[in-house]
């Protein structure tokens, strides 16, 4: 039913906007939800598109600025783009503190300041607060307007506290209590507050056993512990324990999917700044520089074929295969390196267990390249014939197997953990490197094992 509603709902904005009918299209868009709003933009064309946003924000500025914060980051800078800094002021101060901050670290350093100087004196500052943090860290995402309540307050104050409080707080999940000095001492619920008689001090039935990150703590840090215990929210502490903010689990959500976006493109050797509906050639300024990396790779493997020119002139069926050896030890990397990073993204995989999990995945290497090592031999003696010579390849590329599928688990779980060792993206390109070292190992192998049998093999 909602899909059919959603479907209704960009058709006829399409046929208005074929039709000019802007103010039309905008009557259609009030009805809808911002996420479905937001949903129509992403399907309008580019020109459609910037227009419907920029009289939506004319408009119905409320509407423009929720819409904003359900679409991906790159298409709300793109769309922010197209406005006057008066216009982009008025819909960012529209915005929660930390959706708002998102988007204007992205934009241009004096299209910043601008923005900054047109926008309420009240969101400006909250948002300069958090622009004072570190790009990542717990402190840039965080909710500045988090509600807490004082640790001699009765239970009854409290209720009358929460009653008062602003709708525009971050409340809801956990009331976190602070001293007169604003340390965070306890957590307590709702819940607990309708349990205990109205002269309960809440000292009495808070928790001390508070689950909280520092303002410098990594996104994916926070992430990690959101999910490992089940929160719905996480207190933001300075470095001497003050309360300084509120990270709840829509903004963790955001994070997953933003660093889950960044290492996919990461394993592909793609900058998260690249996006479908960017501009050409930003995508590519974005992609050449590792495509070129990859074509030195390849080189590298091409000249371990070429060194081994003799030994395929003198036995022609080994060009043909040995692209298997090649490419399944590709396939095996790729399999590794994904549990890996995945891991490493979880806090599965630590450099202290590394040497563990390497075993674990040599082994896996092992196992599997002994199956597919018999696989490919019985190919072969199927394809070539069973003779003396054929039954040699098909010994040769079953050992070159086993070889390189070893290689794909070393190099599949040692270059991530290299890397975050390094205090680098685990996912940074891994995938160039990784490969480099099946193709050269399986070239290697497959070639150097039938060279260093030749003699049989003629």
């Amino acid at each position: 039913m909602q899909s059919q509603k959603f479907t209704l709902m960009l058709d006829s904005v399409r046929r208005l906007m074929r039709g000019g009918s802007t103010a039309r299209a905008l009557n259609v868009l009030r009805k809808g939800r911002p996420a479905d709003v937001a949903q129509v933009l992403h399907e309008l064309t580019d020109l459609d598109r910037k227009a419907v946003f920029a009289a939506l924000s004319r408009s119905d500025t409320k509407l423009a600025a929720e819409s904003l914060s359900e679409l991906s980051l790159e298409e709300g800078v793109e769309l922010l783009k197209t406005l006057e800094p008066e216009r982009i002021a008025e819909v960012l101060q529209e915005l929660p503190s930390d959706d708002a901050t998102l988007f204007i670290a992205e934009l241009p350093e004096d299209l910043r300041e601008r923005l900054l100087d047109l926008m309420r004196i009240e969101a400006s500052a909250e948002v300069q607060e958090l622009l004072s943090f570190a790009e990542g860290t717990a402190g840039r995402i965080m909710t500045p307007d988090v509600f807490a309540l004082k640790e001699d307050l009765t239970v009854a104050e409290a209720i009358a506290a929460i009653q008062d409080a602003s709708r525009d707080v971050e409340l809801v999940y956990y009331l976190y209590i602070v001293d007169d000095r604003n340390h965070l001492v306890g957590v307590s619920s709702l819940r607990q507050l309708l349990l205990v008689p109205p002269t309960t001090p809440l000292k009495k039935i808070m928790s001390t056993d508070v689950i909280s990150v520092r303002t410098d703590t990594d996104q994916e840090e926070v992430a990690q512990i959101v999910a490992r215990y089940d929160l719905l929210g996480v207190p933001v502490v300075d470095e001497e324990n003050k309360l300084a903010g509120i990270i709840t689990v829509d903004d963790v959500l955001d994070v997953i999917r933003e660093e889950a976006t960044e290492d996919i493109y990461a394993l592909a050797g793609v900058r998260s700044e690249d996006s479908v509906l960017g501009p050409p050639l930003r995508s590519v300024r974005l992609r050449l520089p590792w495509l070129l990396v990859n074509l030195g790779t390849a080189v590298l493997a091409a000249s371990v074929v070429h060194a081994f020119e003799a030994t395929i002139e003198k036995v022609v069926v080994l060009a043909a295969l040995q692209s298997i050896v090649a490419g399944m030890g590709g396939n095996a990397a790729a399999q590794t390196l994904a549990v890996i990073v995945r891991g490493l993204a979880l806090g599965e995989v630590t450099w202290e267990n590394g040497r563990r999990v390497l075993y674990k995945e040599v082994l896996v290497g092992v196992i599997n390249g002994l199956a597919n090592g018999l696989v490919a031999a019985a190919i072969v003696w199927i394809w070539f014939g069973f003779s003396s010579k054929m039954i040699l390849i098909g010994a040769i590329i079953a050992a070159a197997l086993v070889i390189n599928l070893i290689i794909a688990a070393v190099a599949g779980t040692v270059i991530p953990l290299t890397f975050k060792r390094l205090n680098a993206d685990p996912a940074l390109a891994s995938t160039v490197f990784v490969t480099t070292c099946t193709d050269v190992g399986g070239f290697l192998s497959f070639l150097g094992l039938a060279t260093l049998l030749l003699r049989f093999l003629i």
